[in-house]
């Protein structure tokens, strides 16, 4: 007798509960054993160990990268990508909650395989080095990871219970200023110096922001400013790290920091040297269809999502990347009050904490769901196609 959705989800809910314990105990061993950006060796074996003893086909190293990974159940379209994040922070540890998120989207595609089989599509899990710094999800998009993919999803623990994630894009630049060395005091004209452009570099940047869009901002440091006291300069460098609410946004605000810098040198006779320096992140897409249908199915664990608060953002995450390619989902799921903050040692001892364990099935539970709609409803499916297609603004309008 063929089975109603309804029958789907209470077996998916089934697989995970049964399964809880182990995947608390993955999300423990993640946490104790913190490894970081493009390192995460133990955390990549300890997820491909479980998926491959499942049955699932792992391909390690994939898009070039030593510690990211896919594992397959199924084949063919339609298809559903689980996203496993497992990186931690330096001197932090998982003050980000990346042990809950891997063993959440393990959890997930287990469940979601073992109950569906490999009738109905493909259920993929894939290994996301690197979303600290680094971009791993970015550079798997890059290589096509997703390109067969109709749809991806991921939760992430939080300090608020979001359905969605305002998401900024960002990117750092290196400027550099080349000038002349020479003795302060006993040739001053004969030297240009370089630290004196960085230093107005940032007062123009400083004039600049303020009157760069909500959510934009540009936030730099110096990283070399001269060698001696005595000696004027001939290099200086800064770091600048740039965010806005949209990734066309961003790129209008590269292009003003690039003639800021560009004017400073020709003002000061120096020669500015402009790098972007690692992967940009693009701001996040949601995709409401799928949004909606993950938050009704945590609804059944007694959590309740609402639209993020108006005006507020919460950083970047590569899988802007993602989703600017396929309908994604990347709700927010508390494991501490408001009033707490990611990124600090408060958030990493909630990570492992009995409100994480509760969130961690919850979340694990909701995804599988949603997962298998995305496999079981082709209208769903086309849906949220037709949503991810939309322009922008007509996203946000009806969001």
């Amino acid at each position: 007798m063929a089975r109603t959705p309804d029958d789907v989800h209470t077996a998916l809910r089934a697989e995970v509960a049964r399964r809880a314990g182990e995947l608390w105990d993955v999300a423990l061993r993640l946490h104790a054993d913190p490894e970081y950006a493009f390192a995460e060796h133990r955390a990549a074996a300890v997820l491909t160990g479980v998926l491959e003893r499942d049955g699932f086909t792992v391909e390690r190293g994939v898009a070039g990268l030593p510690t990211a990974f896919t594992a397959r159940a199924g084949h063919g379209r339609p298809a559903v990508a689980l996203l496993l994040e497992y990186d931690a922070l330096p001197g932090l540890g998982h003050a980000c909650g990346h042990n809950l998120i891997a063993a959440a989207g393990l959890g997930a595609a287990l469940a979601t395989g073992t109950v569906l089989g490999a009738a109905h599509g493909s259920v993929l899990a894939v290994g996301t080095p690197a979303e600290e710094g680094g971009g791993g999800k970015a550079l798997e998009a890059e290589a096509g990871v997703f390109d067969d993919v109709d749809a991806a999803l991921m939760f992430h623990p939080g300090v608020f219970d979001w359905a969605r994630a305002p998401l900024t894009a960002q990117v750092q630049y290196r400027i550099g200023f080349h000038g002349r060395a020479a003795h302060p005091t006993g040739n001053p004209t004969e030297g240009i110096d370089a630290l004196a452009a960085l230093i107005e570099l940032f007062n123009v940047v400083h004039v600049l922001s303020r009157r760069l869009p909500p959510a934009s901002h540009i936030q730099g440091i110096v990283t070399h400013g001269g060698t001696a006291t005595n000696i004027v300069p001939e290099y200086a460098e800064g770091r600048f790290g740039l965010r806005a609410a949209t990734t066309a946004e961003l790129e209008d605000l590269v292009g003003r920091l690039r003639t800021s810098a560009e004017g400073v040198a020709r003002a000061t006779g120096t020669r500015a040297e402009i790098e972007q320096t690692g992967v940009r992140y693009e701001h996040f897409r949601d995709n409401a269809v799928l949004s909606g249908r993950f938050a009704e199915h945590l609804a059944r664990s007694g959590i309740t999502l609402t639209p993020p608060a108006p005006g507020v953002h919460l950083g970047s995450s590569d899988i802007g990347n993602v989703s600017s390619r396929v309908p994604a989902i990347h709700p927010f799921v508390a494991i501490m009050d408001s009033d707490g903050c990611d990124h600090t040692p408060e958030f990493a001892r909630a990570a492992a904490s009995d409100r994480a364990r509760a969130v961690l099935t919850a979340a694990a539970q909701a995804l599988a769901c949603t997962a298998a709609d995305v496999l079981l409803d082709p209208p769903l499916r086309t849906t949220a196609w037709a949503r991810h297609g939309e322009p922008e603004a007509s996203r946000r309008l009806s969001a």
